[in-house]
C-alpha cells in the first residue's frame, strides 16, 4: 500500500470518527459515548506514525474544535500531545495483546481528558462532573474492536 493510499483512508476514517463524534445522541448515551475521534487518531499514530502522527492528530484536534470546542486549539493541543506519546511509544503499543493495549488506551485517553480538564479550567470553562471521565472508560472498552475495524479498514488484519 502506498502512503498516498494511508493517507486516504486516515483521512477518510478520522473524518467518519469526526462524525460520530459529534453527532447528536441523548444526554445519558452522549456521556457513555467513546471518544472514536481520539481512539481514530491512536490507532493511525500507532499503526502508521510517519503517515499520521502529530500532524494527524493536530489536524482532527482543530476540527472537532470547530465542532464544539468552546476554546479555539484545546482539542488541537490535547489530540498533538496524545498523538507524540503513541508515536514515541508505538512499536512497544503494537507488540501488546489487545488487553494490554486497551489499558494504554485507557492511560492516553486519560491524559487527553486531563489537557482539556486543565485548559477548560484555566479559560474559566470548566466543567466539574465526574460524569466527563466516564468516555475515557467506555474508549478502553471498545478498543479492540475499533482496532480490527481499523486493521480491516487499512487492508490487513494484525
Amino acid at each position: 500500500m502506498t502512503a498516498t493510499q494511508v493517507r486516504v483512508r486516515m483521512a477518510v476514517t478520522a473524518l467518519f470518527a469526526l462524525v460520530l463524534t459529534v453527532l447528536p445522541l441523548p444526554v445519558w448515551l452522549d456521556v457513555l459515548r467513546p471518544a472514536f475521534l481520539v481512539l481514530t487518531v491512536l490507532y493511525w499514530s500507532i499503526n502508521a506514525p510517519r503517515a499520521g502522527g502529530i500532524g494527524l492528530g493536530f489536524a482532527c484536534g482543530v476540527m472537532l474544535d470547530v465542532f464544539q470546542g468552546p476554546v479555539l486549539g484545546e482539542h488541537a493541543l490535547a489530540l498533538a500531545i496524545v498523538a507524540y506519546i503513541a508515536v514515541r511509544e508505538h512499536q512497544r503499543i503494537r507488540s501488546k495483546p489487545a488487553f494490554q493495549q486497551s489499558l494504554l488506551v485507557f492511560a492516553a485517553l486519560i491524559v487527553y481528558e486531563f489537557v482539556l480538564f486543565a485548559i477548560d479550567g484555566w479559560t474559566g470553562h470548566p466543567v466539574t462532573t465526574p460524569l466527563r471521565w466516564l468516555h475515557c472508560l467506555t474508549g478502553a472498552l471498545v478498543w479492540p474492536p475499533v482496532a480490527a475495524v481499523l486493521s480491516y479498514s487499512e487492508g490487513r488484519l494484525t
